[in-house]
């Protein structure tokens, strides 16, 4: 296997900050080197590269998420299978080609390495036998112990958050996406200088006639990406501004927004096209979606609805990235209703439901909000008797947490979901006579596109009396600015 330099040597006196932290490929090794690095990001032949999925187990004692309190310990344990096989799907997400994966038992963490020496070792014979360029700790390292595993393995080593900060980056699409991700990228660095070596520590001149201590390069390096953060933050507040004004907009014309939220893969976008007619992409994929797609839907009864496709969550997601992410999530805080798309045939979706409800509450929206639906999606994959058993516990809750289940895939559900929208948008159905006079028949039309089992009875006096089961929403818009809506029993 060759030699690599050091890895962590990202940063000399006479460069500047990267604009991201980028995976690298091809780092040369030279254990102690202050020379800089030849690193290059990742090519388009990212499949080449050779990788190590680690993910550590440790006693639930140590396992809280990133920056909870002891407080807020999740009810539901992920089970360690299906957390190897989300990390290794995120791994597969940026296409790398991932030689193993493989759980790391841990008694308790440790602070220079994370794992034990002997698992250190133990992995640092089969990188050199398997010639792994990127091992992937499914954990959040510090900066240390992200340095020292680098140092002993001699590749690149990247943790959790710093694999979904890739996924991130190649996602981004629009101008308000790869700001948010950069905003990310530049907090996710600000922690990490302690990763460069000691020329970090040198001191350029200062003023005086003694030339005192000057700034030290770590420091200017702080200071640039200080800065840096501090622009983006400018862009995204003028990005918010903006959303904020094509809110404004919106509800000069008030079509209701409802926003698709749930974890990564639980098939939001899937259920998005379905209802839509669009074509956004929608994989068996960890973070197809980043960027968030708003489409125009009409109702069974011709109310218009706003459909937004957002980020999809995940566990252990730092707050600082969340945070980045605030103008997109403000199209969630801001919606009418939101449905909470749950994978069913995923056995850790419970698990899974707690970590979206977790996010949800950070965004002020608590478990048991009025505007929360849960959807029960991917029915299709259960057997006959889960979905029997779906379809009772669905029909057993009472009607206002009442969740759906459906198949965005096939098709399934979807007219019953459409109706408990229209019902919590525009009312239950009523049963209505309209009364028309010869002047007002000009309005027909819009009772056929806005009602149902819709009856005409012509008067003697040239008027029209019509029968029409239409929403409470659009019996109301009805009397109050056109005609003479009597309501039936």
């Amino acid at each position: 296997m060759k030699k690599r330099n050091d890895p962590a040597a990202d940063l000399t006196p006479e460069t500047e900050m990267p604009e991201t932290y980028e995976l690298s490929s091809d780092d040369n090794y030279d254990d102690g080197a202050k020379q800089k690095s030849s690193r290059k990001p990742f090519t388009t032949k990212v499949e080449d590269t050779r990788a190590f999925v680690v993910v550590p187990i440790l006693p639930e004692r140590y396992a809280l998420v990133v920056d909870q309190d002891e407080s807020e310990r999740p009810k539901y344990r992920r089970s360690d299978e299906a957390r190897l096989e989300e990390a290794a799907g995120l791994a597969r997400a940026i296409d790398l080609k991932i030689i193993d994966s493989f759980l790391v038992q841990t008694s308790q963490p440790r602070p220079a390495t994370l794992l034990g020496t002997g698992k250190v070792e133990d992995i640092a014979e089969r990188i050199e036998r398997e010639e792994i360029e990127l091992v992937i700790v499914d954990h959040p390292l510090t900066p240390v112990q992200q340095r020292n595993l680098e140092r002993e393995w001699k590749v690149k080593v990247i943790d959790r958050t710093g694999l979904i900060l890739e996924i991130f980056g190649r996602r981004a699409q629009t101008r308000e996406g790869s700001l948010q991700v950069e905003l990310a990228h530049l907090n996710y660095q600000k922690g990490r200088l302690v990763r460069s070596w000691t020329h970090l520590e040198r001191q350029r001149g200062g003023g005086g006639f003694m030339g005192g201590p000057g700034e030290t390069q770590i420091e200017a390096d702080r200071r640039m990406l200080q800065e840096k953060i501090l622009r983006i933050k400018r862009e995204l507040d003028t990005v918010v501004r903006t959303r904020q004004l094509h809110r404004q907009k919106r509800r000069k014309v008030p079509h209701p927004v409802i926003a698709l939220v749930g974890y990564t893969n639980a098939g939001k976008s899937t259920l998005f096209n379905r209802l839509t007619g669009a074509d956004v992409l929608a994989e068996d994929m960890l973070f197809a979606t980043l960027d968030p797609t708003l489409r125009r839907l009409r109702l069974p009864h011709g109310d218009m609805i706003i459909l937004s496709d957002t980020v999809g969550f995940i566990s252990n997601l730092p707050h600082h990235l969340v945070a980045a992410f605030k103008a997109t999530l403000e199209e969630v805080i801001e919606a009418d209703l939101i449905l909470h798309v749950r994978d069913m045939s995923d056995p850790d979706n419970a698990a899974q439901a707690e970590d979206v409800e977790t996010i949800l509450s950070g965004l002020g929206i608590k478990k048991g909000d009025e505007r929360v639906i849960e959807i029960w999606n991917k029915i299709d994959r259960l057997s006959e008797p889960m979905q029997d058993s779906a379809e009772n516990l669905s029909s057993g809750s009472h009607e206002d947490a009442r969740p759906l289940p459906l198949s965005a895939l096939t098709g399934q559900g979807t007219p019953e979901l459409l109706a408990l929208i229209e019902s919590r948008i525009s009312g239950a159905m009523e049963k209505v006579q309209v009364s028309l006079q010869p002047d007002q028949f000009g309005l027909i039309d819009w009772i056929y596109r806005h009602g149902s089992n819709v009856r005409r009875q012509d008067e003697e006096d040239g008027s029209v009396i019509i029968d029409v089961d239409m929403t409470a929403g659009s019996a109301q818009k009805f009397r109050d600015k056109y005609a003479s809506v009597t309501k039936r029993s």
